[in-house]
């Protein structure tokens, strides 16, 4: 699918700054994988006090971050079936793995796969990668919603 920009995300996701943690969508295909990009930038709040002179990202926000990648694949594969504009809230988190260390001036890519959808519950493998090497790996599930907006 196409390359999705960050003001089509905001059209999509509730988040926002500094809680908004994809930038760009590189890749998608309904019901199957997502492909996000997080460009991991000094300016970052976090980084004033994780860690001073030593600034790595929380693992918590790389987990969130692999998070909203899947809830924006279970929205375009949501999508593809009607128009009715859900929200995907997080459920379940099992086998988080961090790997290596994210420092300020890192791209992280973010992977997903849908492994199983049924009845508005989706289930996802994800990773995060700098250069090419997975950094942080986990399962996710989201449940779909009505909008509250």
């Amino acid at each position: 699918m196409e390359d999705v920009a960050i003001s089509k995300i905001l059209q999509t996701m509730p988040h926002r700054y500094p809680f908004l943690l994809i930038d760009r969508i590189i890749d998608y295909t309904p019901f199957e994988s997502i492909e996000a990009l997080k460009n991991v930038s000094i300016n970052e709040p976090y980084f004033q006090g994780h860690f001073p002179g030593h600034p790595i990202m929380p693992g918590v926000l790389i987990l969130e971050s692999m998070a909203q990648a899947t809830g924006m694949l279970a929205f375009y594969s949501n999508q593809a079936r009607n128009e009715k504009g859900n929200v995907y809230y997080l459920v379940g988190i099992d086998k988080a793995r961090f790997k290596q260390p994210v420092t300020a001036g890192d791209q992280l890519i973010l992977k997903a796969i849908l492994m199983r959808h049924l009845k508005g519950i989706y289930r996802f493998s994800a990773t995060a990668e700098v250069k090419g090497e997975v950094v942080a790996s986990a399962e996710f599930m989201t449940t779909e919603r009505e909008s509250f907006s």
